[in-house]
């Protein structure tokens, strides 16, 4: 198969970090494969398949699948792990297929995708045959919502400008409408919390941080990201540390939709 794609606007990712310490981002995508309930010799699009985890569960359900993914370290990763798969470099807002897929699935990325979101619904269309099924989950409005405070209030107490976060978490009636308006029939649309232990950051939220917000340190003084990073824990700990250890707040936005 063949995929074209512009060139994406990258996110640095740590992909041995990610797998060791946010494994769960994967394991809960187990419901979602079971939604997209992938039959042999379907034609399956990964989009954003981060170290293709998911994409080699749905593979061992007899599919043909290829992941997509705007980070190279990401598709390093799922091509070492992975060998027998096909993965590929590409901007979810700018791709293209020379071959329709049956479904396209996306698990924990349309969230990072918050530069054209209509542009990404556009080109999954695009890739699928007619009738063919767009299945994912993504955060939703809220998600988060403690920790992006605790950052937020954290910056500006040290003088910071205020960081652009890197996320888009809509609300389930504005996705809906998006996907309506790109061409697409929902069938099916959930919305609901999902408080995560974050079992494998004894940082807490500042491990979180790094992982998923580490961009935003780059323009924090060498200096002042430890100190900067110890008041987000002492800012999100009352509503995110519990006994147990850290939690973080999740909100999520799970639908299957087809192509009309």
């Amino acid at each position: 198969m063949a995929l074209r794609y512009d060139t994406p606007s990258l996110t640095r990712w740590n992909a041995r970090a990610y797998d060791s310490s946010f494994g769960y981002v994967s394991a809960q995508g187990e419901p979602l494969i079971e939604l997209l309930d992938p039959c042999p010799g379907e034609r399956i699009l990964d989009l954003g398949c981060g170290t293709g985890v998911l994409t080699a569960e749905i593979a061992a359900r007899g599919a043909v699948v290829t992941g997509l993914d705007g980070s190279p370290t990401m598709v390093e990763a799922a091509r070492v792990q992975h060998p027998g798969l096909t993965f590929v470099i590409g901007d979810a807002a700018g791709f293209s297929v020379t071959e329709p897929y049956d479904a396209v699935f996306s698990n924990a990325a349309l969230h990072w995708m918050a530069r054209d979101p209509d542009a990404v619904i556009r080109c999954v269309r695009a890739a699928l045959a007619p009738g063919g099924r767009f299945v994912a989950e993504l955060g939703g409005a809220g998600n988060c919502a403690a920790l992006t405070s605790a950052m937020l209030t954290a910056w500006r107490e040290y003088g910071l400008p205020e960081p652009e976060l890197p996320w888009y978490f809509p609300t389930p009636a504005e996705y809906a409408l998006r996907l309506e308006k790109g061409g697409f029939t929902v069938r099916l649309l959930e919305y609901f919390d999902r408080p995560t232990p974050l079992d494998d950051c004894p940082g807490g939220a500042a491990d979180w941080v790094r992982m998923f917000a580490g961009s935003l340190l780059d323009g924090v003084p060498p200096a002042v990201v430890e100190p900067l990073l110890r008041r987000v824990n002492e800012l999100a700990a009352p509503a995110l540390r519990r006994e147990s250890g850290w939690v973080a707040d999740y909100v999520r936005l799970r639908f299957a939709a087809v192509r009309a």
